[in-house]
């Protein structure tokens, strides 16, 4: 590395504190009786359970979701034998990226213990902290004799993923690197350059998945593994071959698979001509490859080449592989992982390659389309859908295998589970996606062209939450589909309005959307170059003549015109004071909802009650249970502003109307989400706990408070969602993401308009 980016690292690790972890309790700690609960005399309760029933600790502790990422320290990387204590970041790293991708809890511990029994017998101790364990960076032969004897002591799983991660995600790539090539496993030539643990581990699962043991010649730093080496351990025994050959370049000739996981620059150049037709070299040695890229290119054509980096395509990453097949483990309860569970997760990674990507693989990776072919034969690490994938069949594996001590009875429910892995709004939105799901509604969207919209109307077919319908060209929506790699089937699963072509229902929606506005400037002529040119108001239209039930436009232009093209359209409910805007945000655990966001610049007491009463209604359709706090700068009367005035007001309006409603205010901030600050303040709050619908007593505060907080705590947003309006049609921000446009759909099509 050079030595900016060296020292960028050392800034990573150092600032703003030291290291690249934290432990966060997830219990409230606020009262005398929250400590008693958590410690004495509370605790007593769960400990003793346990101690009746030993499985009752994943009811009542965190181990059923705690792994350790264990180390030595002998063979850390690429930097060798560098002992316990250095090996400590990469370590920590690890444990960022099971909490990352998959939501597991780590503790790193890095054993000083170069002896491998005395290893084993630390780490033995440790089984009743932890649901499995991780082992890491422990050189090879030792490293074998350890996972064995620590798999054959404990009931939970052990797995080095030096040796099986990597081999599992080699897996993969060979899976579908030969697919591509058009060769079966059963028939090609596979010559490794390396033959320590990973190569091994990688050797065995192939041979497992059908590779002929005698189609296999490993080479070392001493050259070819013969029968007649001196030394032979007894993982290299079985693979010994009876041959004169003794160097790499000697066993290279028709080799259909090359694998490298050894030393940089150790495949000649002048020996790739020996190599088999249509060849799948896999150059695995971090940071230098066995042999780059550029020069397969140039002499090889004909092959497809991955690599340990990630700076060249086809990157075997060991990421794809271990949060996910521990995620699978841990969830049905597994005593280890086996090889059947390991055959799950290969073939979960390949089948995930062969699909059309994610909008956010696209995004991670600068838009690139990132298809299945030979610059992509594996998935990339940040794809959300690896947990979607790969945990439930490995499960699903263990359960087979007898090994799954708590059995997933409903794996549909538990796929929907892990969203919240792969998706952050999952979650929240299952209960939309269901009510969606049960109606199947038509949905219009008018950005019908752009990718995310495409993205998103694929996932939305493959959900079942809606029928889409697109304006847009039909030609561009084709060629749109086969550069992104969908599925979805013009007619079949979607439907398209052509505002350009279409002569059968947009004739229909330009005289009546004339008619709606005569007179108010818009000759006929203009009013139907607006319904061909503006789809906003085509999309509005298509609703208002009852050929959809629901739209959704937006998300390529300014928010407020378009939310001015569709009121003259589609007005509010009838008795209702205005159209008003309510956005949502996960922040951790939390879910918090605001109003009014983006309609009304100042509204009145009645407008702010009226809001209210649609939000709660709204977020009773999430399956939560509303708790509002009407904000102020003032506390509980403590000012007599305008501003606090209208929100008292509003309070007793609310409480008028919605006695069964918890709600209080005018409150600060901090009091509606902590309740014991409330209770300070205040000894007569209807309100219980923390407020999770926070509504402001104007739009710039609200809309302040919405982006001031989605940026400082990289929450996850949801919405706008227009309340009151007579029909659901939304209009979408710009920052709209590909799942942040199925989520609104599911919206649009779970039920009437939010608050009608």
């Amino acid at each position: 590395m050079d030595e900016t980016f060296r020292q960028s690292a050392l800034d990573y690790h150092r600032l703003p504190r030291a290291g690249k972890l934290t432990i966060e309790p997830t219990k409230r700690m606020e009262t005398q009786r929250d400590l008693a609960l958590a410690y004495s005399p509370g605790v007593a309760a769960p400990c003793l359970e346990i101690a009746a029933d030993p499985d009752k600790a994943r009811d009542y502790t965190a181990r059923a979701n705690l792994v350790a990422v264990i180390t030595n320290g002998t063979a850390v990387l690429g930097l060798g034998n560098i002992g316990a204590l250095a090996s400590k970041p990469v370590m920590e790293g690890k444990a960022v990226l099971f909490k990352k991708f998959a939501g597991i809890d780590v503790f790193d511990i890095e054993v000083d213990a170069a002896d491998p029994d005395r290893f084993v017998e630390v780490v033995a101790a440790l089984e009743p902290t932890f649901g499995a364990i991780n082992l890491e960076d422990i050189k090879a032969p030792e490293c074998f004799a350890i996972e064995a004897k620590l798999r054959a002591r404990m009931n939970i799983p052990v797995f080095h993923d030096d040796q099986h991660g990597t081999a599992i995600v080699c897996a993969a790539a060979v899976r579908n690197g030969l697919l591509l090539q058009g060769k079966a496993l059963a028939d090609v030539k596979l010559v490794t350059s390396g033959a320590g643990a990973a190569a091994m581990a990688c050797v065995r699962l192939l041979v497992a998945m059908g590779l002929p043991q005698d189609n296999v010649t490993l080479t070392d730093i001493n050259g070819v593994v013969h029968r007649s080496r001196e030394g032979l351990t007894p993982e290299l025994e079985p693979f010994a071959r009876d041959t004169n050959a003794r160097t790499l370049g000697e066993v290279l000739a028709g080799a259909d698979v090359f694998l490298g996981l050894s030393a940089p620059r150790v495949l000649k150049e002048e020996w790739l001509p020996l190599l088999a037709d249509k060849p799948l070299i896999l150059a695995l040695a971090n940071p230098e490859p066995e042999v780059s890229p550029e020069i397969v290119a140039r002499i090889r054509p004909d092959a497809i080449v991955a690599t340990g980096r990630s700076d060249y395509p086809n990157q075997v990453n060991n990421v794809l592989c271990f949060p996910y097949i521990f995620r699978g483990a841990l969830d049905c309860g597994a005593t280890e992982i086996n090889a059947a569970m390991e055959l799950a997760c290969v073939e979960a990674i390949a089948e995930l390659a062969r699909i059309e990507p994610d909008e956010t693989v696209a995004r991670a990776y600068g838009g690139a389309q990132l298809l299945f072919g030979p610059e992509h034969i594996i998935p990339k690490p940040f794809d959300p859908r690896l947990a979607l994938l790969i945990a439930p069949a490995v499960a699903r594996a263990a359960m087979a295998t007898g090994v799954a001590r708590h059995p997933i009875d409903d794996f549909t429910a538990y796929e929907r589970q892990l969203q919240r892995f792969a998706y952050r709004s999952g979650q929240l939105m299952h209960p939309v996606f269901e009510q969606a799901r049960s109606t199947l509604k038509r949905v219009a969207f008018a950005e019908g062209e752009d990718e995310r919209v495409l993205r998103a109307a694929q996932v939305v077919i493959d959900e079942r939450l809606a029928r889409p319908v697109l304006i847009a060209r039909r030609d561009m929506v084709s060629a749109r589909i086969a550069k992104l790699g969908l599925r979805m089937r013009i007619d079949e699963d979607f439907e398209i309005v052509d505002p350009l072509a279409d002569e059968t229902i947009l004739p229909r929606l330009m005289e009546s959307y004339a008619r709606l506005v005569d007179r108010r400037g818009v000759t006929p002529g203009a009013a139907r170059h607006r319904v061909r040119r503006r789809p906003a108001i085509a999309a509005a239209m298509l609703l208002h003549e009852g050929l959809v039930d629901a739209a959704l436009c937006g998300g390529t232009a300014d928010w407020w015109q378009q939310t001015g093209d569709i009121l003259p359209i589609i007005p509010r409910l009838s008795g209702l004071k205005r159209v008003y805007a309510l956005s949502v945000l996960i922040v951790g655990e939390q879910t918090l909802f605001f109003c009014d966001t983006h309609m009304n610049v100042d509204p009145t007491a009645e407008e702010v009650a009226e809001m209210t009463l649609l939000a709660a209604d709204a977020i009773r359709r999430f399956g939560i249970v509303p708790r509002a706090a009407l904000l102020s700068h003032s506390n509980f009367g403590a000012s007599n502003s305008p501003s606090a005035k209208k929100m008292r007001h509003a309070l007793r309006l609310v409480r008028s109307d919605a006695p069964e409603l918890e709600i209080d205010g005018e409150m600060h901030a901090d009091a509606a989400l902590v309740p014991a600050l409330r209770e300070l303040m205040v000894g007569s709050s209807r309100l219980e706990g923390s407020a999770n619908l926070l509504v402001m007593p104007t739009l710039d505060a609200a809309n302040i408070a919405f982006t001031l907080l989605a940026a400082a705590t990289n929450a996850l947003p949801v919405g706008p969602m227009l309340l009151g309006m007579c029909k659901p049609i939304h209009v979408l921000t710009a920052s709209a993401t590909a799942r942040g446009i199925v989520n609104m759909t599911a919206l649009a099509a779970s039920g009437d308009a939010p608050g009608g």
